[in-house]
């Protein structure tokens, strides 16, 4: 059924659609940050010296202590 494709995974990880919607949308709003943030830097070095990386840590650490 159709309505699978969109449950299995979630369910996979203990989420609801709407929680593993909730917790994918914010990973990825932070990466993008990230990837603005080391943009910036390859240009200004002087810039975020070090923002990309810690938000990539702290995404690990969610990430792994997930439940």
């Amino acid at each position: 059924m159709i309505t699978r494709l969109f449950t299995d995974h979630p369910e996979s990880v203990d989420e609801t659609y709407l929680e593993h919607a909730r917790f994918a949308g914010g990973f990825s709003a932070w990466l993008l940050l990230a990837g603005l943030a080391a943009a910036v830097h390859a240009v200004f070095p002087f810039l975020f010296e070090k923002t990309a990386s810690t938000i990539i840590t702290r995404l690990h650490g969610r990430i792994h202590n997930r439940g």
